[in-house]
């Protein structure tokens, strides 16, 4: 039997759960019987659904459970983003269908206090349903299982406590079983930083189309296609056919239903993947749909677009690109320029930012002129294993550089912050003792309203100088600097000299995030997030920030004429090497 025969045979809708009890019948939504066939297939290892909030998700979910329980027993895990959601869903879904389906409650006992069952946890002939919460890392190493059934994973975090994705942490208990099989499914959230989207994106990419009434032609049912009117939402909301152009009403689209099939955007690809919007929906009516969008464009006219954004992803199925704060790479990348030597006339003093990996540190060096002017100077990798030693003292030397202008003036690196993220205690003993020449540990600190540089603290094992670095301060001024297009006071000037390492993927990084604004239950929100979940490579742009905060700590008046006096301080005090 195939997974839509079985439920079609078996299957029993509860009344705690459903507007309709009784019998299932596929028919009433025709486009679950393609899902649920891929799903219990056993050439399909992984099956991606993206879709709106009203398709029969949750039912298709209890359909599969009911499966692999009866019809094909095997050890299985559910997981929801929170153990209350997994609890919420046992108690309103799980145990009624068990409950009143006859070759389920023959398999399961809930009445022995040695059964072994719980909430959480059903045991049957075979195999188990054992539900978890992708917060609860101690869920996640549980016994083996081979169905893995991830519901709702943009609401997953991005760590199960400190011990990594966990959709990762659950997909290898289903290392022992050469006969795996995952299904993730979930509503789509923010663009790039969709789960959902990301496994979307890589399968078959399949779209539910159905035949016009008119010309027979199939076709998805696109948002753009709905026809209404806006000032009396009585009248019929029609759908206009994309091919012939002609319009019917919401029940003659509907019935075309039963001959709809899935089309493939990526058909070579393994993992089946499907996306329906409720358009489709046999649960949801047009109007509700419309009313939905009225709504929520009133509320974005108002300036809050959560509305909007959740009736994109909750009514189309599709995740929302959030209008950010951002600044044009390509726009930078053409901005660069030939200096003639490593040091430009202008600049006046060098400060640089550190960010530490574990097999390497990056390094930019800054340039500042008048009216904070700046140009980049050198963007560095020095490699090596971060906890030992020698790494350090090839940083130190480099920090010690000095670098030259056309005319053979000299310049050392006046000032310098190292990010104490990573590789804590490392930072703190190499800064410890070089407060005298400005090389300074720091902390980075997000939100709103945190100041840009707060005073140094000492509660740390060493003793080091430790200043917090608001970064989303420091954020808002660098591309507010890096939008200015005409040369002088806070204009960013690039080298096109390649030794000086500002290649493409530099300002890629440089431009990895944006500013974002979020309503959350009426109180606006503002934070910064990557542009691309694909790209997460952002050091371009901390750096820049932590040579910024070095330039406001140490804080020189930029004047005409300044730079000879800091040089002749600094190299009073200590010899320049010549050379990394």
């Amino acid at each position: 039997m195939t997974l839509s025969q079985w439920a079609d045979t078996y299957r029993v809708l509860s009344a705690e759960s459903n507007a309709a009890p009784g019998k299932w019948n596929t028919d009433n939504a025709p486009y679950q019987r393609e899902i649920m066939d891929a799903i219990g297939d056993p050439h399909v290892r992984r099956v991606v659904i993206m879709s709106a909030a009203q398709i029969g998700k949750t039912a298709m979910l209890m359909n599969v459970l009911g499966y692999y329980m009866h019809y094909y027993p095997a050890p299985i895990m559910v997981m929801e983003p929170t153990i209350d959601m997994g609890q919420a869903l046992s108690k309103d879904f799980l145990a009624p269908m068990i409950r009143d389906m006859p070759v389920l409650s023959a398999l399961v006992d809930t009445k022995s206090r040695y059964s072994g069952n719980t909430i959480l946890k059903k045991n049957f002939p075979g195999g188990h349903v054992t539900i978890v919460g992708a917060n609860s890392p101690v869920g996640l190493r549980m016994r083996p299982i081979k169905v893995l059934l991830a519901d709702e994973v943009d609401g997953y975090p991005e760590s199960a406590g400190t011990e990594g994705d966990p959709l990762l942490l659950a997909q290898k208990r289903q290392t022992t079983f050469w006969d795996k099989k995952t299904v993730v499914v979930s509503t789509p959230t923010i663009k790039g930083h969709s789960r959902i989207e990301t496994e979307f994106l890589s399968s078959t990419m399949e779209e539910w189309t159905v035949p016009c009434p008119g010309c027979g032609q199939y076709q998805p049912l696109a948002w753009s296609g709905i026809k209404f009117d806006k000032e009396d939402l009585e009248k019929p909301i029609l759908y206009q056919c994309q091919l012939c152009g002609r319009e019917f009403g919401e029940y003659l689209w509907k019935r075309q239903g039963k001959k709809g099939k899935f089309q493939a955007r990526n058909p070579g690809a393994e993992v089946r993947g499907f996306h329906l919007n409720t358009l489709a929906s046999n649960f949801c009516g047009w109007k509700d749909v419309v009313e939905k969008h009225q709504l929520a464009i009133g509320a974005l006219k108002q300036g809050d677009p959560e509305k909007m954004k959740t009736w994109v992803n909750t009514e189309l199925g599709e995740t929302w690109e959030e209008p950010g704060d951002r600044v044009d790479e390509d726009a930078l990348v053409s901005r660069r320029e030939l200096y003639g030597a490593e040091v430009p006339e202008g600049v006046l003093v060098l400060t640089a930012g550190v960010d530490v990996q574990a097999d390497r540190f990056e390094v930019e060096v800054v340039g500042w002129g008048v009216g904070k002017e700046s140009w980049g100077i050198r963007y560095q990798k020095i490699f090596g294993d971060t906890m030992e030693d020698q790494v350090w003292r090839d940083l130190d030397q480099f920090l010690g550089l000095a670098f030259h202008r056309a005319d053979g003036t000299a310049l050392p690196i006046s000032a310098c912050c190292v990010d104490s993220g990573y590789r804590s205690n490392q930072v703190y003993a190499f800064t410890v003792d070089k407060f005298d020449r400005h090389i300074f540990a720091i902390k980075g600190k997000g939100g709103q309203g945190v100041p840009y540089i707060k005073n140094p603290s000492t509660d740390n094992r060493v003793k080091a100088p430790l200043f917090t670095i608001g970064t989303d301060a420091g954020k808002d001024l660098i591309y507010q600097r890096l939008r200015l297009a005409q040369r002088g006071p806070n204009y960013c000037h690039f080298p096109l000299e390649e030794e000086a390492g500002y290649d493409e993927t530099y300002f890629k990084g440089l431009a990895s995030e944006m500013k974002i604004t979020r309503f959350r239950k009426g109180k606006m929100v503002v934070s910064w997030i990557l542009r691309d979940n694909n790209y997460k490579r952002n050091e371009p742009l901390d750096l820049r920030n932590y040579a910024t905060a070095a330039l406001e700590i140490y804080n020189p008046p930029l004047q005409p004429g300044e730079a000879g006096v800091v040089v002749k301080r600094r190299l009073g005090r200590r010899r320049v090497n010549g050379g990394i």
